[in-house]
C-alpha cells in the first residue's frame, strides 16, 4: 500500500482514501492468528492456500494476446479512472502492453507506457527482499530481535522490542501501533502534503499508543513496522535502506526507472499525473504531488521495472531457494479478506489463489492517486503490472475496480498454465 496492498495507513500516504474500503481494512481490529513459535506465526508452506472463499472466477481464459489485454484494460477505465496502464510477460520473453485514458486531464496527453509511477508498498517487497539477502549473508537473522539492533528504541505502553523479531516486522505480525502519517481528508492533504517526517518521529509516536497485539498473536499490515526494518537495515550495513536497494536490486537488474523518491514531492517525467475523486459526480482532483520519501512505500519506479523485479525475485536470481522459501511462509492477511479472499502473507510479499488452481505472488500498493496491482507466477516466467492513476472514494466502484483488477491479472496469468 506507503501503500498496502490493497498503502497514513495502507499507502505510503494513503490514509486520504480511508473512505475506500480496500485501505481502511488496513485500519481494522486486529484478528487473532495462530499459536506462534520462535519463529513467528504457525506459518503455512509455499504451495498451501487459504480454504475459506472460493478463489476469483474470471472465466475461460484460452489465448491471452495483446487484444484480450486491451480489453482488460478499456474495462478497467470504463469504471471512472483517468488513465491505466498494463504490461503482461509471457514464459517466451513476449511483453503485451495495453493502455487506456490521458496522462493528463488538463492538456489530455495520452498515457506513457513504461512511464515513471509511485509504487507506493510494493516498496516494501523491496525492502523484504534486501533484508533476507542481508540473512543470507549472516549478517542479521530473521530471528534477531528488535532490541539487538535497535536498543531501547521499541519500548513504552507494552511494546517492548525483545519480543519483536526482524520476521515479524516483515510479515506484520509484531503488533507494533500503526502511527504512520496520513491524510484524513482532502483538505487535510492540501495543507500537509509537503509535510516531512522521520522514521524516529513515527516510531517516537507508535511508542506513545499501546501495541495492536501481542507480538506473534495476530496480523494487522503496519507501515511503522517497515520505518523500523528500514532502522535495522541502516544499523547492520550503516547505509540507508534505499542505497541497498538500489546496489542489490535496481542496478543488478538494470531497473533505470526505480529510484527512492527522497525528498521531492515530484513524480519524474514521463508520468501520468495521480487523481483523486472525492465523491461520486466531482471532478478529480490532482494529488501527484506530496512528500512519501520512506521504506514503506517511497520508490519511484515503472511497470516495465516492477515486472522484471518480480520475475527475478519468483526465478530466484536475488534469493537462494531456502530464502525464497522462507519469503513465501505465510499466515492469512485477515484484515485483507473481505476485499482479498484467501489472501496470505509472507515476509513483504503475498499469495492469492488463481481461478485455474494453486496461488500466485504479489504486492499491491497504494497512494492517494495511484494503485499498483501485480502478479507472478512461483517460477517467475510469467508476470503482470497494473497501473491506475485514479482512487475513487466511493466503496461500491472501488470493489469494482479491485474486481476489475483481479480479473485482469488472473486471466494474465492463467493463460500461462
Amino acid at each position: 500500500m506507503a501503500g498496502s496492498t490493497a498503502g497514513g495507513t495502507v499507502g505510503g500516504t494513503a490514509a486520504l482514501a480511508a473512505a475506500v474500503l480496500a485501505v481502511s481494512l488496513v485500519t481494522a481490529p486486529p484478528v487473532s492468528a495462530a499459536p506462534t513459535g520462535p519463529a513467528g506465526p504457525a506459518a503455512a508452506p509455499a504451495s498451501s492456500a487459504a480454504s475459506a472463499s472460493p478463489a476469483p472466477t474470471a472465466g475461460p481464459v484460452g489465448r491471452y494476446d495483446r487484444a484480450r489485454l486491451q480489453r482488460d484494460v478499456d474495462a478497467v477505465r470504463a469504471l471512472g479512472v483517468t488513465g491505466v496502464e498494463a504490461q503482461v510477460v509471457t514464459e517466451d520473453g513476449r511483453r503485451l502492453v495495453a493502455t487506456a485514458g490521458v496522462a493528463d486531464v488538463r492538456t489530455g496527453r495520452p498515457v506513457p507506457a513504461g512511464g515513471h509511477t509511485r509504487i507506493a508498498s510494493v516498496t516494501k517487497t523491496f525492502v523484504a527482499a534486501v533484508v533476507l539477502q542481508l540473512a543470507g549473508e549472516g549478517k542479521l537473522s530473521l530471528d534477531d530481535t528488535v532490541e539487538r539492533w535497535l536498543p531501547g528504541v521499541v519500548r513504552g505502553n507494552g511494546h517492548d522490542g525483545r519480543e519483536i523479531t526482524v520476521r515479524r516486522l516483515l510479515q506484520h505480525t509484531a503488533g507494533v501501533y500503526d502511527a504512520y502519517p496520513g491524510f484524513t481528508s482532502l483538505e487535510d492533504y492540501r495543507e500537509r502534503r509537503y509535510d516531512r517526517f522521520t522514521d524516529e518521529q513515527v516510531v517516537a509516536e507508535a511508542m506513545r499508543h499501546r501495541p495492536s497485539f501481542r507480538p506473534g498473536e495476530g496480523w494487522l499490515y503496519s507501515n511503522t513496522g517497515y520505518l523500523l526494518t528500514s532502522m535495522i537495515i541502516k544499523r547492520v550495513t550503516g547505509r540507508p535502506w534505499h542505497v541497498e536497494v538500489h546496489d542489490r536490486i535496481s542496478r543488478p537488474l538494470g531497473l533505470t526507472r526505480t529510484r527512492w523518491s527522497g525528498t521531492s514531492v515530484d513524480v519524474p517525467r514521463p508520468h501520468m499525473r495521480g487523481y483523486l475523486v472525492p465523491a461520486p459526480g466531482e471532478r478529480p482532483v490532482d494529488v501527484t504531488r506530496h512528500f512519501d520519501g520512506d521504506a514503506a512505500g517511497g520508490l519511484i519506479s515503472s511497470v516495465p521495472d516492477v515486472n522484471r523485479f518480480l520475475r527475478a525475485l519468483a526465478g530466484g536470481r536475488l534469493l537462494p531457494p531456502a530464502l525464497l522459501a522462507e519469503m513465501r511462509r505465510t499466515v492469512p492477511a485477515t484484515a485483507f479478506h473481505q476485499v482479498w479472499p484467501d489472501a496470505r502473507y509472507g515476509l513483504g510479499i503475498m499469495s492469492r489463489p488463481l481461478s485455474c488452481g494453486g496461488v500466485y505472488w504479489n504486492h499491491g500498493g497504494d497512494d492517494p492517486g495511484f494503485t499498483t496491482r501485480t502478479g507472478v507466477s512461483g517460477d517467475g516466467g510469467r508476470s503482470v503490472t497494473l497501473l491506475v492513476a485514479t482512487k475513487i472514494m466511493d466503496g461500491p466502484r472501488t470493489l469494482a475496480l479491485e474486481k476489475a483488477a483481479t480479473e485482469l491479472v488472473d486471466r494474465a496469468l492463467c493463460a500461462g498454465r
